[in-house]
């Protein structure tokens, strides 16, 4: 037998060195990691213009880019839906929430309430590519065993399978489902860990998920789906009583200080105006000390549990500069629609005399102020602050004004390649994270899936946004459009037409300039009726291409019955209510004659 030459043995040792060069600085897929807060508002973080202490969410928006006009959708499991698959709502199977289907939108393909088979999600295709999918916190999106975090591409979870429930324990909020639902790891869960309170064993969890595989040489993807600042606003006592007295001054006050320091940080621009105080929420300058105190302390809790969340984030961002992962770590985080305004549990609990009512009597009866934030209390802090949170926009969760659906979004890591702390003004949605990460993460969007055909993804890379490249992912001849319970709008460029039950809305179709009237104050359509026209031949389009089924029942139906006649907001009126003393001058004052 020959033996090797020299040269050939040399030449084999050289190769076998460049092979394994090449391995050793090969780099690293990113570590992406989306933080989801559940209702948390656009002027809510310090970075947005909030008063309220963020610091962990706020040094990644100095280390990375915010955006101002990045939008969700009205709602909690919609937006899940269209994060999770890149495709519109009336598709993938959340064209409504599975709490408030129509009964003509039963059994329709799109709306079935959880999401569908029909789709393929972000974590099926990332692990595809390499990586490792965790999730932690709330799903709601499905129960069955087909449709929880384990079944749509998660390989490990410590999940909340219901909308919302206590921090604390398994109680949920209906005699028909009284206890929530979670999974950890595909099973489902008997009982929940010992001194569970939901931010931090969320936390504790995802970095349990993370250390078990880390040093393996794969990238990981975690979705963090936090429950805060959703309520009940449940706190541990320690966080509770951090800003005593601090919204008494009322809710005007706060919103006109947010919108300030918005202008002063590039936030907003210069001459906005905040949108028109609700005509059911009073002028807190009328009510009395102590209901302004009862009502700044529900605003103290949120506040709480804000702080709470940016807590448990900073924990994950030092574990991850622990172990040498946070600077080969993508942040992407953002609220899932505008803030709560609406009295959920009223609308839960119903009225006296009913199953739900004797429920919730029974297992949320903590009302007393002292026991706020304890287990079985039940608080959330309404619409006055709820417009706080939404600093400057109009209306809040549930609706599709601006306060519905535009939310702060903060991009951190190194696929970023701007200046640090830029401010971007250009045109998001939150479908786009699908092609965005799936770039990232050198993974492709399939045709089929399963053998079947995908509809296609509606969202837009921000990859050339991010390094500096372009100011928007989208044209001005590009256009978003959202339908949920019945209200709908359609945005293009600056342009922004609008269609809500009213009385929020009108019942008809409204028409805004959102460059020069962000809060959405100046209905244009009787001025524009060429502008509305077109822009509803683009619903028209929406509603033929992605399944739109109008409902015939939604959740605002009664609402004109049970809200006062909507009037004008215009400051001082009526003067009658602001009248000061009359002080007669001093030297024309006398005592009564004999």
């Amino acid at each position: 037998m020959k033996r090797p030459s020299i040269c050939m043995v040399a030449g084999f040792i050289a190769a076998l060195f460049t092979v394994t060069v090449q391995a050793q600085t090969q780099v690293k897929k990113p570590n992406i990691v989306i933080i989801l807060a559940d209702d948390m508002g656009f002027a809510d973080m310090g970075a947005f213009g909030g008063e309220i202490k963020t610091p962990n969410l706020d040094s990644l928006a100095n280390e990375g880019m915010r955006f101002t006009n990045f939008y969700t959708h009205a709602s909690c499991s919609p937006t899940r839906s269209m994060l999770l698959s890149g495709v519109d709502t009336h598709l993938n199977g959340l064209g409504n929430m599975d709490e408030w289907t129509a009964p003509n939108q039963r059994g329709v393909p799109g709306y079935e309430g959880y999401l569908n088979d029909r789709v393929v999600t972000l974590p099926q295709l990332l692990k595809d590519a390499g990586y490792h999918t965790y999730m932690v916190g709330k799903w709601h999106l499905g129960k069955a065993p087909s449709q929880i975090p384990a079944a749509r591409g998660f390989e490990r979870d410590f999940s909340l399978l219901d909308g919302a429930g206590s921090y604390w324990d398994m109680t949920n909020f209906t005699n028909a489902s009284p206890k929530s639902v979670f999974t950890e790891d595909g099973r489902y869960l008997r009982r929940l860990p010992k001194d569970y309170y939901a931010t931090k064993t969320y936390t504790d969890k995802l970095i349990k998920f993370i250390d078990d595989n880390h040093g393996d040489g794969k990238p990981f993807f975690a979705y963090v789906a936090h429950q805060a600042p959703h309520d009940p606003y449940h706190l541990p006592r320690d966080w509770r009583n951090r800003h005593v007295g601090t919204y008494d001054q009322g809710w005007d006050a706060m919103r006109q200080a947010r919108l300030k320091r918005q202008i002063d940080l590039g936030i907003m621009p210069a001459g906005t105006s905040l949108s028109e105080r609700m005509w059911f929420v009073p002028d807190p300058t009328l009510l009395a000390p102590a209901t302004r105190s009862v009502l700044g302390k529900k605003m103290e809790l949120y506040t709480g549990m804000v702080e709470n969340l940016d807590f448990h984030v900073g924990r994950l961002i030092d574990h991850l500069k622990k172990i040498g992962e946070y600077e080969n770590t993508i942040f992407i985080v953002f609220g899932d629609n505008g803030a709560e305004g609406s009295d959920l549990f009223a609308m839960i609990s119903g009225t006296p005399g009913t199953r739900d009512y004797l429920f919730a009597a029974i297992n949320w009866s903590q009302t007393n102020p002292n026991a706020w934030g304890d287990p079985g209390s039940y608080v959330a802090y309404g619409p006055m602050w709820a417009q706080v949170s939404m600093t400057p926009f109009s209306q809040y969760k549930g609706w599709l004004a601006e306060g519905g659906i535009r939310n702060a979004l903060i991009v951190s890591g190194p696929v970023v390649k701007r200046p640090k702390g830029s401010i971007n003004h250009g045109l998001l949605h939150v479908a786009d994270l699908m092609p965005t990460l799936l770039e990232i993460g050198g993974a492709s969007y399939p045709k089929t899936h399963e053998g079947h055909e995908l509809p296609p993804l509606m969202g837009k890379s921000w990859g050339r946004v991010l390094a500096g490249q372009e100011e928007s992912p989208r044209t001005d001849q590009d256009y978003l459009a959202w339908e949920l319970f019945g209200n709908r709008a359609v945005r293009q460029g600056e342009w922004k037409l609008r269609w809500q039950f009213r009385p929020l809305g009108k019942g008809d179709w409204e028409l805004f300039d959102l460059k020069s009237d962000p809060a959405e104050r100046k209905d244009l359509a009787a001025e524009r009726p060429e502008k509305v026209k077109a822009m509803v031949e683009l619903w028209d389009s929406y509603v033929r291409a992605d399944n739109v089924v109008l409902p015939n029942r939604s959740v605002f139906e009664t609402l004109y019955d049970q809200l006062p006649p909507r009037v004008p907001d215009d400051p001082g009126y009526p003067p009658l209510t602001s009248k000061r003393q009359f002080v007669p001058p001093k030297d024309m004052m006398a005592d009564p004659k004999p």
